[in-house]
């Protein structure tokens, strides 16, 4: 094994903008040998999200650590045991694990998740944020069977399953936002939307007040800054508010002027709104609710082979894609989630 080599990704600079293919470069390094406890994986798909842009930042809000200048990057791959002496995994096993970003993934046992054989279709739908998007929609905004959901940032990785999973909970009306009229026509053409705002459309709040004259009831909220602010605006009593993510503030750190970005990321709230209208707003993260993974994937698996569910995503193939894919994906360039197949 040690006469292989293998290719990983390396952060080189920390970007002072938008994400640069050169922030990055290919490193081709030996491929490491398991000792006892531990599993060598060939990785075979990796997804890259919008968090990894602020993860390339020295210092972040988010808790997750920063990635380090010289080593490779890391985020949720897929990828077959070839190795893995003295544990309970033998070669062959379809395992999950955090690692991606380089061919090979040496990790300790604990650290990789054996995947139920053939239970998906696609290996790569273990990659997608559904277990994110079911929380913020059952968990944390509450859809119940007649809700006007409105969902944030509707074409990214998250929002592209949100909306389907608003319908299967009962939602009588779903409205999505994004940032173009071909995504917009898209969200309503392929994944079942009623209506979509867009951003730079006009207002957001009066666009959703068009797309909701009767309000809404639920929101799972990806974005923050204007389109929750509108959110509240147009929530009805009792409106469920999810606060899922913030790609408002992470992608504003792409901003060159500070106090542009700043201004971006803030999100004013009239909480008189919320205590007279009785609006629930709640942030929630994916770690406290791991337990929606496993059903996550049941669920996906039956809906992909039913027809029931779909898996909007992009598909670059090769390591050497890795960077263009998040640089594409901070770009607004594809809908759904980005897969990058090694």
């Amino acid at each position: 094994m040690t006469n292989h080599t293998h290719r990983e990704v390396r952060l080189v600079a920390r970007p002072e903008g938008p994400v640069k293919d050169d922030l990055f470069e290919i490193a081709e390094v030996p491929v490491p040998e398991p000792g006892p406890g531990q599993v060598l994986v060939r990785n075979t798909h990796m997804g890259v999200a919008a968090v990894m842009r602020t993860l390339m930042d020295e210092n972040t809000d988010v808790p997750m650590p920063s990635f380090e200048i010289g080593a490779p990057l890391n985020g949720p791959a897929v990828g077959e045991v070839v190795a893995a002496p003295g544990t309970d995994l033998t070669p062959g096993d379809l395992v999950e694990h955090r690692l991606g970003w380089r061919e090979y993934a040496l990790l300790d046992a604990d650290q990789a998740h054996r995947l139920e054989p053939g239970l998906m279709p696609d290996p790569a739908a273990y990659l997608s944020q559904g277990p994110t998007a079911l929380m913020g929609i059952e968990r944390g905004a509450a859809v119940r069977s007649g809700d006007t959901v409105f969902v944030t940032g509707a074409a990214g990785g998250v929002g592209s399953l949100a909306g389907q999973i608003a319908r299967q909970f009962g939602a009588a009306r779903v409205i999505g936002s994004t940032g173009s009229r071909q995504k917009a026509d898209r969200l309503i053409g392929e994944l079942g939307y009623d209506a979509v705002v867009i951003r730079g459309a006009g207002p957001i709040e009066d666009q959703l007040r068009e797309a909701a004259p009767d309000g809404v009831d639920a929101v799972f909220d990806n974005v923050g800054g204007e389109q929750l602010t509108a959110a509240i605006a147009v929530a009805n009593r009792g409106a469920r508010i999810a606060i899922v993510g913030a790609l408002a503030s992470q992608l504003a750190t792409e901003a060159t002027n500070a106090s542009s970005a700043s201004s971006a990321s803030k999100t004013e709230i009239d909480t008189l709104s919320l205590l007279s209208r009785s609006i629930t707003l709640r942030g929630i993260a994916l770690y406290d609710h791991l337990d929606l993974i496993p059903q996550w994937n049941r669920r996906f698996a039956e809906g992909l082979r039913t027809g029931t569910l779909s898996f909007p995503h992009a598909r670059l193939r090769g390591i050497e894609q890795a960077p263009q894919a998040l640089r594409e994906l901070t770009e607004g360039r594809h809908l759904g989630a980005v897969i990058v197949e090694l």
